[in-house]
């Protein structure tokens, strides 16, 4: 016999129970499994087993040839997402901690990715995204401090080819939902939330994946 608090609770734990499922349907291999130890080491939060999944779909959707990437942290995210990238494919990982890319450059070579497939940038995102070549990644994946998100999109949008797909990481994080939390970082990812639904270059889709993937389409 259940009481009224058991209803209450139920709808909480069928959706515990639906993201823990949507999180373990691909299992991650050794060395993804160790990639997020390394993080866990370093104190940086990587991208989920769903969220890094629906990377791998995305890139591989589009044959993606050239990815940027904003936030390399141990390398979880790149490891996702060059697994599906086309093989001769590079991907362009930025972070401004080079603890993190050395970490991250241990866990891409042990998955058997060489010097041709990387290109790491020690670095602000900010300062080096307006280095990149205009139009010329089929990619960018945004997982940095939400605070620059909105600053991050403007030149992802730049560097995408038509056809090309931006990925925002923890767009549904904490705090998001609630209507009275005003800190930086959630205004910030409500801005670029907004942004991405209202830019008529893009066609968006928010994905339940992790703490919320959020991707567009540039046609234009």
């Amino acid at each position: 016999m259940t009481g009224p608090d058991d209803a209450t609770d139920r709808p909480a734990a069928d959706a515990r129970v639906l993201r823990e499922h949507v999180e373990s349907y691909l299992p991650e291999d050794d060395v993804l499994i160790a990639a997020r130890a390394g993080a866990n080491h370093l104190g940086c939060t990587p991208v989920g087993p769903g969220g890094g999944a629906g990377l791998r779909f995305l890139a591989a959707t589009i044959s993606a040839k050239a990815v940027v990437e904003i936030g390399t942290g141990a390398g979880v995210s790149g490891l996702w997402l060059l697994r599906g990238m086309v093989p001769d494919g590079v991907l362009t990982s930025i972070d401004v901690d080079p603890e993190h890319q050395r970490i991250a450059r241990m866990a891409f070579t042990a998955a058997g990715h060489g010097p041709s497939r990387l290109r790491l940038i020690n670095g602000m995102g900010l300062d080096v995204l307006p280095r990149l070549t205009d139009g010329g990644y089929d990619l960018v994946f945004i997982d940095a401090e939400p605070v620059d998100y909105p600053r991050y999109l403007d030149e992802a949008v730049r560097l995408l080819r038509p056809g090309g797909i931006v990925a925002l990481d923890d767009i549904l994080s904490e705090g998001i939902l609630d209507p009275d939390a005003a800190e930086p970082g959630v205004a910030a990812l409500r801005e670029v939330a907004r942004q991405v639904r209202a830019d008529d270059r893009l066609v968006p889709v928010l994905l339940p994946l992790g703490d919320g993937l959020l991707a567009a389409v540039k046609i234009g």
